[in-house]
């Protein structure tokens, strides 16, 4: 069904001119002019072809036609409040849904919600495989993690690493290359082809050779000595970035979040 396109800001006029019965006070109320409310006014006794309010020797009089419909303008107002309060709770809700590459999930981000939590026990979170991509219109998502060289056509913020290294089972292994998608130690074929940068963690501390991952995965393995790095850091032009559209990124919740994981 086709709706009316209705006068919001005519009519909101009116229900602060019927509560006064002053053009004045309704101006001060409203903070605009007593000649901005009286040309609202006038539009909306054209659109609505009736007259609204008649002046009197006592002052400002509501005709029979304006007090019919008081009523359920001022019901309808209160409908909208309660509208806007529904839309608005999301933001002050204790529930995030964030994407990201399971790697990361597992060596990086489970540990950082887990000491949020600790801060925050109201807070609840819904992880999501990000694999390779996440859509935000369909999976109502929060936040996402991704890896690349920007935050592409989302807003975002980096998550600061050192870059890359080298990792090998502590004591040193087999010096041939573990590969994966996003790093190869060398130019020789690796001796185990993995299909993520956490999956190329396990094979080095295993033992069965040289990983290149990103410094940020292996921070947790580094101190409880499963893995060590061979030669220093290095630079790449990718790395992990949070994002989200301008809407989310705007909530309170999202920058809390964003703020806490960046610790």
């Amino acid at each position: 069904m086709k709706r009316t396109h209705l006068p919001l800001n005519g009519l909101r006029v009116l229900d602060a001119a019927a509560r006064h019965l002053s053009f004045t006070r309704a101006a001060d109320e409203l903070a605009v002019t007593p000649a901005a409310v009286g040309q609202q006014i006038r539009a909306l006794e054209d659109t609505l072809g009736v007259v609204l309010f008649r002046r009197t020797t006592k002052g400002l009089e509501l005709t029979p036609e304006g007090e019919a419909g008081l009523p359920a303008l001022r019901h309808g107002f209160l409908q909208f409040e309660e509208s806007v309060r529904a839309m608005q709770a999301g933001q002050s809700s204790k529930s995030l849904t964030i994407a990201a590459p399971r790697d990361l999930t597992q060596k990086w981000l489970m540990p950082k919600l887990a000491a949020i939590a600790v801060a925050d026990p109201e807070l609840r979170f819904v992880l999501i495989d990000a694999g390779e991509g996440v859509d935000f219109a369909q999976a109502n998502l929060d936040l996402a993690i991704h890896w690349g060289e920007g935050p592409g056509e989302h807003e975002g913020e980096a998550i600061e690493s050192d870059g890359m290294v080298t990792i090998e089972r502590p004591g040193g292994g087999s010096e041939v290359a573990i590969g994966w998608p996003g790093c190869i130690e060398d130019d020789a074929a690796p001796l185990l082809t993995v299909a993520d940068a956490g999956l190329a963690i396990e094979a080095a501390a295993a033992g069965l050779g040289r990983a290149c991952v990103p410094e940020l995965l292996t921070r947790a393995d580094i101190e409880a000595g499963r893995i060590a790095v061979h030669g220093e850091p290095r630079a790449y032009p990718q790395g992990y970035w949070m994002v989200a559209p301008l809407p989310q990124w705007r909530q309170k919740k999202v920058r809390a979040l964003v703020d806490a994981l960046a610790l």
